[in-house]
């Protein structure tokens, strides 16, 4: 997305990838309505809106009863939904356009083995030679090398869950609704895919590693009595741990999405705010390569703008977490009374904003 924008921009810039060959993962599938405006000033959300479902609208059950429900139409008047598309699909998209705006400067296949700033450029140590750049970015997810050889540190925020999650076959194909299951043993959560598919996510006791999708569909019909439908890929277990750098640029070092801020998955958020970081540090970049005195300034603003978003990010993804945590008696109650509250106006229209990522 950053070297896309940049690209259009009129920057210089290149891509160094560790992968040879891209993940066939669906792993994050909700695009919010910030990064679909992003996506079409980098002329593919077009593309992007022909093979997504389009979700106006969600509910909230628990015990086989609805709790509320939510209409996006309202939040965003450009792109009056969310949208959702395997992430391997939205990554072809970009790499495409990346290669029509750059072609041969993406490079796969490629670790960066070492750093060093020099004051007026940064070189790199590559598993495919020496690169040199007048600035890098260090997009490599929580595990960043890049952060770590430019010597920023990385602390946790919150507490650690563990889900399971897995694709089927959508027994109503068709449907444009998100339904989030606050039940008595843990969070469900369904989102409709193309193709037929629905997205299920599992609110797990521990990280079950070694659990498939026969566990994944006994879970769901334990909690909810809902039975899916055939299973159409491997369940993953996966455990959320928030953290935040403890800055997001140094000299000419930055650094956008995981690898700056790790947030929870759940709705979409990791993904949608290192893209957001990508549209805030275009600027911040190009003001710094064209007014050199300006450097620090442009890009101390996008440090602080984005880790304050980061910070809201956590906090929303840290309730919603909560709120999906199991619950019996008096909890039970008392959340689903505020799941009520929050879902009729005026509390409605504020939720659909935040879920949406207005406000980030």
């Amino acid at each position: 997305m950053l070297a896309c924008a940049l690209a259009v921009g009129g920057l210089d810039v290149e891509v160094l990838e560790q992968r040879e060959t891209p993940t066939l993962r669906s792993r994050a599938i909700g695009i919010h309505p910030p990064s679909l405006a992003a996506l079409a000033g980098i002329g593919i959300a077009d593309a992007l809106l022909e093979r997504a479902v389009r979700i106006r609208a969600g509910e909230v059950r628990c015990d086989g009863r609805r709790l509320g429900a939510l209409s996006f139409e309202r939040a965003a008047p450009a792109y009056p939904f969310v949208v959702a598309l395997p992430q391997y699909e939205t990554e072809a998209l970009l790499r495409k356009r990346f290669e029509q705006l750059r072609p041969g400067r993406y490079h796969s296949g490629v670790t960066v083995t070492g750093l060093h700033d020099r004051g007026d450029a940064v070189e790199l140590a590559t598993t495919a030679g020496p690169v040199e750049a007048r600035y890098v970015v260090g997009a490599d997810g929580p595990r960043s090398r890049v952060r770590e050889r430019a010597g920023i540190s990385w602390r946790q925020l919150g507490s650690r869950e563990t889900y399971l999650m897995g694709d089927f076959a959508d027994p109503a194909p068709g449907g444009t609704s998100a339904v989030l299951y606050f039940e008595r043993g843990g969070v469900v959560e369904s989102f409709p895919l193309p193709d037929g598919r629905r997205r299920w996510v599992a609110m797990s006791d521990y990280l079950v590693s070694d659990a498939d999708s026969v566990d994944l569909a006994a879970l769901i019909r334990h909690r909810t009595g809902v039975r899916v439908g055939e299973s159409l890929g491997v369940a993953s277990a996966f455990a959320v741990q928030q953290r935040l750098a403890e800055r997001m640029h140094a000299g000419r070092v930055v650094l956008v999405g995981d690898a700056a801020h790790q947030i929870s998955p759940i709705g979409g958020q990791g993904m949608n705010l290192g893209w957001l970081d990508a549209v805030a540090l275009r600027p911040a970049l190009q003001r710094a390569l064209l007014e050199q005195g300006a450097a620090a300034s442009a890009l101390g603003d996008y440090d602080r703008n984005r880790r304050r978003a980061a910070r809201r990010a956590a906090l929303q993804a840290g309730f919603n977490m909560a709120m999906g945590r199991p619950a019996h008696g008096v909890r039970l109650g008392a959340r689903n009374a505020l799941v009520r509250g929050l879902t009729l106006p005026p509390a409605n229209e504020l939720v659909a904003r935040a879920f949406t990522m207005r406000w980030l």
